[in-house]
């Protein structure tokens, strides 16, 4: 008898009471790996498909020196300046994240398989029953490793479980092919539509993530799968958070997606951490952004402000 491996995934960690990802009460996973280089990333260590080193979350530190302790190689101190880990001596083993009590190290990632996330996220299937939420699929960019979500998504479509795939479009036609069979609500990014100035924020044009998003409305009007599709934009001062951008992005969905689209967000950046970029943006650039997108767009009551960060007045 053949005996066959396990699927497994590179993962990075799971949020659980999210309303940021989809409806109701959710939590979100986030696979490691991604094709784009977004200058906002809010998680930059998903980006890289292979390890790189253990990260210090300082504002969750509490000083307690666990980590030190714990970690078997010596390779951790705590100094005046904060914690001080020797990358050069650091084999990854993991001791020292799974001994903080405060969270504040993170591995870059870890091999996790499809059951063991399953019988983790199953935790919360009362709660996701309550608020009519579920699980959102994210990154990283979780199309990067189809199987991974197919095998996954299978086991909780038979629990009843709201799938949610959140991608940034920037994927082989393929893998969404793969996976979208078993999405109940697709969240597709669509930041800049100047190409070129998507690669220099993100490191690629958008070439593909425009082709994807043109195939997936043939799919939608051919009504092949069963899934709802909202369009996120991220609100970047500088960058997205502009008149041109946003009416750009309006006129594409007019042409391309006319009653296709049941929500377009326009989010402002979910600041989770103080170490990672920092946006903030008045209310009044804030209203003025869903102006402009609803200015020109066809259905401007679905345009609509999500997300949690920080509002200047």
């Amino acid at each position: 008898m053949i005996k066959t491996e396990p699927i497994t995934a590179n993962y990075l960690r799971l949020q659980r009471l999210s309303t940021e990802d989809g409806p109701g009460t959710r939590t979100t996973i986030f696979l490691k790996g991604c094709t784009l280089q977004c200058a906002w990333c809010r998680s930059p260590e998903s980006i890289a498909r292979v390890a790189t080193h253990i990260r210090w979350l300082e504002h969750f530190c509490i000083g307690c020196k666990t980590c030190v302790l714990s970690c078997p190689g010596g390779c951790i101190s705590m100094e005046d300046r904060g914690l001080r880990i020797d990358y050069s001596r650091c084999v990854l083993c993991g001791k020292c994240a799974e001994a903080c009590p405060a969270n504040a190290l993170e591995l870059p990632w870890k091999k996790i398989e499809a059951q063991e996330l399953s019988e983790e996220l199953l935790r919360d299937k009362t709660s996701f029953a309550r608020s009519g939420g579920g699980v959102t699929f994210s990154g990283g960019e979780p199309a990067l490793q189809p199987e991974f979500c197919i095998a996954l998504m299978k086991i909780l479509k038979e629990q009843g479980i709201h799938i949610v795939l959140n991608t940034c479009g920037a994927v082989p036609q393929e893998n969404l092919e793969m996976i979208l069979p078993y999405t109940d609500l697709l969240l597709y990014d669509l930041k800049l539509m100047n190409a070129e100035q998507h690669k220099q924020l993100t490191g690629a044009d958008n070439e593909r993530i425009l082709a994807n998003l043109l195939w997936i409305a043939d799919i939608l009007r051919g009504r092949e799968y069963h899934f709802t599709l909202w369009i996120r934009t991220p609100l970047i001062p500088h960058a997205t958070a502009d008149k041109e951008n946003l009416q750009a992005i309006a006129a594409f969905l007019n042409q391309h997606m006319e009653n296709l689209v049941e929500r377009w967000e326009l989010r402002t950046f979910n600041q989770l951490r103080r170490d990672q970029y920092q946006a903030s943006m008045s209310r009044a650039k804030l209203a003025a952004c869903q102006l402009w997108a609803s200015q020109i767009y066809h259905q401007p009551q679905t345009v609509l402000i999500t997300g949690s960060a920080r509002a200047e007045e």
